[in-house]
């Protein structure tokens, strides 16, 4: 047992030698896994060279945007006009309507590696556009117009079916070769009439997105400093049962009842100003434009009173017409149909413009709940909007309350008038205790007194302001009625409402240039 394997316990040689040779065995195999790990780990440093490089490649990319410095369009129909301070730019192939671009491309850290035109469209088309390159730099934005617009180059790209109200971009990467100045010619292959935002238009303003230092032409997301969204959703309160413009589920006849929870009112917020009015944009004239730098200049919530793009309320009045003016409040619109809207069949392009918001529906604004009603469309007492009205009233109990529709119960106008048919409407208003109906139809202005039910003067009772002053043009008085207090059809412009918890304020604002003016205030009840 004096063995030199003998170990310290005292173990059998045999055993001790066993023990021995495992004790290598996990030596060899320990060196093998070491230098195995060693030699994986430098595989995986020689393959990440490649990643590195690319990581060091993106985080070399700069990205420019720039919008233009000039953009118009320009129409066959019309050689010798301007259209260089438009909201829009446009095109069409008959008439042949063109759009021209001027980027001024400086401060690049690079050549550019790609270069995307964006453009945000107003409207949809199957056609799409297609941009040119135009060698002419001597064009005024104030000054272009068909008769002298210079010719445009060879097709750089085409967009193929655009969406309405989306961001779309063309590569023109090979028109782009670094800093200096460039024009491009906006064209529609077809005869579909295509609106698109011009720099005029804020935050949708078109741009030239240039990429230096490598990397791939722009996509539609949004570039820092824009504001694009997908789809223009009418502004919403404070969600209801009820349905409201911009909902995921709009509906264009409600299902009565459908408020079958009051909602909660807020009886503690401030004042909230709602400010609108009715028969509002036509082509023919600017006078929408005019009251439609009224809405850029107040601030709050709008509301239409019907009529809103004459004269048919078709796709294109509203891409050509409204959009232009009175769109540019798009996203904080309450909107309401008139005659002339559903002079189109179903009021499509109504429905399709705002996004198929409901037929009729109601929102909460500040302490107030406000409602939305469709005098085109059944309105007898049996009808489904009257009852879906009768329930939301009675679900939703609360001190102030006002509706808008287009057909006014009461009206001194010598061209349309009282309307009987709205009986049915005023009536519940009435008896449910509301303070205030603004219509539109009877192109003028016309406070009424406080009335009743029948429409006798009373206090307190429900108020009729008729604002039917949005811009597409005026109409006369005839007999003034007993309870008309203030008259005007000779000024275009807006209602503003302030209303605050337990009363509201009212000032009829023309537009610029026009004195006439109306204001007061009263109390909920």
């Amino acid at each position: 047992m004096n063995s030199k394997y003998q170990t310290s316990q005292g173990l059998p040689e045999k055993m001790a030698l066993t023990h021995h040779r495992l004790f290598k065995t996990r030596i060899f195999f320990t060196v093998v896994v070491v230098l195995m790990l060693m030699l994986t780990a430098n595989l995986l440093i020689v393959n990440a060279s490649p990643t590195s490089q690319t990581v060091q490649n993106i985080l070399s990319l700069t990205t420019t945007s720039i919008v233009p410095e000039a953009d118009a369009y320009v129409n066959s129909a019309s050689p010798s006009t301007n259209y260089g301070s438009a909201t829009q730019l446009r095109g069409d192939g008959s008439p042949v309507v063109m759009s021209y671009l001027r980027f001024n491309v400086t401060g690049l850290s690079g050549s550019p590696t790609s270069a995307t035109l964006r453009v945000f469209a107003n409207s949809a088309s199957s056609g799409g556009y297609s941009i040119h390159g135009v060698s002419n730099n001597t064009w005024g934005e104030g000054t272009i117009t068909y008769a002298n617009a210079p010719p445009v180059g060879s097709v750089l790209g085409s967009s193929g079916a655009i969406t309405s109200k989306t961001w779309t971009s063309i590569d023109v990467t090979a028109y782009i070769t670094g800093i200096g100045t460039y024009n491009l010619a906006l064209t529609v292959p077809g005869s579909t009439a295509i609106s698109f935002a011009s720099r005029e238009a804020g935050a949708n303003a078109p741009q030239l997105v240039v990429v230096t230092g490598g990397g791939s032409a722009a996509t539609d997301t949004p570039t820092p400093g824009s504001t694009p969204t997908k789809t223009r959703t009418p502004v919403s309160s404070t969600p209801t049962n009820t349905p409201i413009p911009g909902s995921s589920t709009p509906t264009k006849s409600p299902t009565p009842g459908a408020s079958a929870t009051p909602t909660p009112i807020d009886t503690t917020s401030g004042s909230v100003v709602l400010v609108g009015a009715g028969d509002i944009s036509s082509c023919s004239n600017n006078n929408d434009e005019a009251t439609a730098k009224l809405l850029d200049s107040i601030a709050g919530t709008v509301f239409t009173a019907g009529d809103n793009a004459y004269s048919d309320g078709t796709d294109t009045e509203f891409t050509d017409c409204y959009d232009p003016t009175w769109g540019r409040s798009f996203t904080r619109t309450h909107p309401s149909p008139g005659n002339h809207d559903y002079n189109t069949a179903g009021a499509t392009g109504y429905f399709k413009y705002f996004n198929n918001v409901a037929a009729y529906y109601a929102y909460n604004l500040g302490s107030w709940r406000i409602y939305s009603l469709n005098s085109e469309i059944d309105v007898t007492s049996t009808s489904a909007e009257v009852t879906w009205l009768k329930a939301d009233l009675a679900n939703n109990p609360t001190l102030c309350v006002m509706a808008y529709w287009h057909k006014p119960r009461y009206s001194s106008g010598s061209t349309h008038g009282s309307n009987p048919s709205m009986q049915t409407l005023w009536s519940i208003l009435a008896g449910a205790g509301a303070d205030l109906v603004i219509n539109g139809h009877e192109h003028n202005y016309e406070r009424f007194a406080e009335m009743d039910a029948a429409g006798a003067s009373v206090t307190p009772g429900l108020r009729e302001i008729v604002v039917g002053t949005g811009g597409e043009s005026h109409y006369p008085f005839g007999t003034a009625l007993s309870t008309s207090q203030v008259r005007n059809g000779t000024t275009y412009g807006v209602i503003k409402l302030t209303l605050s918890a337990g009363s509201y304020a009212w000032q009829f604002v023309p537009v610029a240039g026009s004195t006439f003016t109306d204001s007061g205030s009263s109390n909920c009840h």
